[in-house]
């Protein structure tokens, strides 16, 4: 099963690009970030013409996460226990945390083929004064909890984690100037903490040992792309059941180039299907 996620900074602009690539590469899930779009809004018609059913959850033009697979989906999640909200209570109806602040459309989660996956839009953080970062930072805990609970129940489960982390790891990982340790988000060690923690709690980056080297976005600004000042911060997180079944994964760094790319490029791992060694075995 090919397995990808990515951050395509609204789906209705770039939705031939995505689907396009979609079946060149052969995905058969990807998880997307950031679609900017409520269900009924999303362009449905472009991914089901190519074989794909959708999951969505995207509450206006802002956040909204995705799933695209040409195999079954079950056990559909919008959000995760206990994830908390940001802002102030909208006019209109809206989930609400329990605090009564509105929850983002950042996290959806589903089944397919056995295998747990979650595509994630983690919040930007903005500065490191602002409230977004300790909402950041909250948000990363809760998830923290929530994997570690669903592990602690089933330590076998094939899990992932996916998507925009809006975290870089380590030093190696932020390539763009712009961004200043002791100032800037993504490079803090608060942030660089809650993403060690989710790997203390049974996760790794199952990407890394394969392409140990590469950045997942590039700013549009300051020719950020050309002069290859981009940042790591596009991850597939693993359990130990899911990383054993990896076979292969890379970072499609091309698709940065071209006509009206997203700012992300997609990352991909193949995984070897469960075989069930009880079935009787067939010769021709």
């Amino acid at each position: 099963m090919r397995i990808a996620t990515w951050n395509v900074n609204s789906i209705r602009t770039r939705v031939g690009r995505v689907v396009d690539w979609l079946v060149r590469e052969d995905i058969d899930v990807l998880g997307m970030q950031e679609i900017k779009c409520r269900p009924d809004q999303f362009p449905a018609e472009q991914f089901e013409a190519a074989g794909y059913d959708l999951q969505i959850h995207g509450l206006n033009q802002w956040n909204g996460v995705a799933f695209a697979s040409r195999l079954p989906m079950t056990d559909v999640e919008r959000g995760f226990v206990g994830i908390p909200g940001f802002g102030k209570p909208p006019k209109v109806e809206h989930e609400l945390d329990g605090a009564g602040v509105p929850i983002e459309a950042r996290a959806l989660g589903v089944t397919i083929d056995g295998v747990r996956l979650y595509s994630l839009y983690v919040p930007n953080g903005r500065s490191l004064d602002d409230p977004h970062y300790v909402y950041k930072l909250a948000w990363l805990d809760t998830l923290r909890a929530h994997v570690q609970a669903a592990l602690e129940a089933e330590p076998d489960l094939p899990l992932a984690l996916m998507g925009d982390f809006n975290i870089a790891p380590f030093d190696d990982d932020m390539g763009d100037p712009g961004f200043v340790p002791g100032v800037s988000t993504h490079i803090s060690e608060p942030e660089r903490s809650a993403f060690r923690a989710l790997e203390a709690v049974g996760l790794s980056d199952v990407v890394r040992p394969l392409v140990p080297e590469g950045f997942t976005f590039w700013d549009y600004k300051r020719l950020r792309f050309p002069r290859n000042e981009g940042m790591r911060i596009d991850f597939i997180l693993g359990s130990h059941a899911f990383a054993d079944r990896v076979t292969d994964a890379a970072i499609h760094r091309n698709e940065r180039k071209g006509d009206s790319p997203s700012d992300h490029v997609p990352v991909v791992v193949d995984i070897e299907s469960e075989v069930d060694d009880d079935m009787p075995m067939i010769f021709g």
